[in-house]
């Protein structure tokens, strides 16, 4: 990755398509009838972000693989009740509703006919991406995401935030480390086992039970992290309920292997790509070609003209 030492945005793409789907009516279609509601809500979502954040570069991070084996291997439930078909070789394929899978493409063309970076790497979840990009980064980041995992990643000492998308494509909630003790009790290296200790059913995370999210972040505050709570099962003196020692206990095997499943990565192999947010097209015919097939008419012209509009607040 060239380096960015600005403000860099890292989407968590397919979070904010899903979001843009279901906020934007299917009545919003092409001339050909094909809902393309997915697709325009991406692109109003990326102007508003744009207009509202003022990004030097920008990335669109891609799941080349959404349900990656080595974290399948580790714990076999991993998102296993969103296969919607198993392959033999690459990754299986995920659930996803009838008319958002075509636009997926659409979406991927028109990213790349503006020039947004996009980035997927054979192996790793979006959320992968984002762990590396933002380890790289030389300035602030703000990650756009509807998926609660990538709170581990908050760091006000490096600048880090998460926006979180309230409803549809509309509000955002800016997340730092004064939100997260408030809301959950930790900070962004403390939310990682959180998560592990709470797990998470829509990832297929069984997590300790007994232990919810209330509990989880007790046990944090008295122990530090999952090493000390891990250490307190075997000390006599440390001041577990003999409930909680004994469900702790019998999740040893879980707690083993759920943190290297519920981490982000931060040394995928990033492609060399250029993220500094385009002012302009980078292949105009292609985006035109793609605007009057796919109808994507003022959500795709808003978006130029913010683009072009950053080019001169930049000057």
């Amino acid at each position: 990755m060239r380096d960015v030492t600005g403000r860099l945005m890292l989407l968590d793409t397919a979070s904010l398509y899903f979001r843009a789907y279901f906020g934007v009516p299917e009545s919003v279609k092409a001339p050909d009838g094909t809902p393309v509601n997915a697709v325009r809500g991406l692109l109003e979502f990326i102007d508003r972000l744009v207009k509202d954040h003022h990004p030097d570069a920008l990335v669109a991070c891609m799941d080349a693989d959404w349900r990656p084996q080595w974290r399948v291997d580790l714990i076999p439930s991993y998102k296993a009740h969103r296969v919607a078909e198993e392959h033999a070789f690459g990754p299986d394929a995920e659930e996803i509703p009838d008319t958002l899978s075509p636009q997926v493409p659409i979406i991927e063309s028109v990213l790349d006919a503006l020039g947004i970076a996009r980035v997927g790497v054979a192996g790793y979840e979006a959320d992968d991406v984002i762990g590396t990009f933002t380890a790289r980064a030389r300035g602030p980041v703000d990650i756009v995401t509807g998926d609660r995992d990538l709170y581990q990643l908050v760091d006000d000492a490096r600048g880090v935030r998460v926006l979180y998308p309230l409803k549809g494509v509309g509000s955002l909630a800016l997340t730092d480390e004064s939100a997260l003790r408030e809301k959950y009790g930790v900070d962004g290296r403390g939310y990682a086992d959180l998560a592990t200790l709470r797990g998470d059913p829509s990832d297929g995370l069984p997590g300790v039970p007994g232990v919810g999210e209330k509990t989880a972040a007790k046990l944090l505050d008295a122990f530090g992290d999952l090493a000390g709570i891990i250490a307190a099962i075997d000390d006599p003196k440390a001041k577990l309920t003999p409930a909680q020692r004994t469900r702790l206990d019998g999740a040893r095997p879980y707690l083993a292997v759920a943190p290297k499943v519920v981490k982000v990565a931060d040394d995928v192999p990033l492609p060399d790509v250029d993220p500094t947010l385009p002012h302009a097209p980078r292949d105009p015919a292609a985006l035109d070609a793609l605007g009057a097939r796919w109808g994507l008419g003022n959500s795709l012209h808003r978006l130029l003209i913010t683009l072009d509009a950053q080019k001169r607040r930049e000057r």
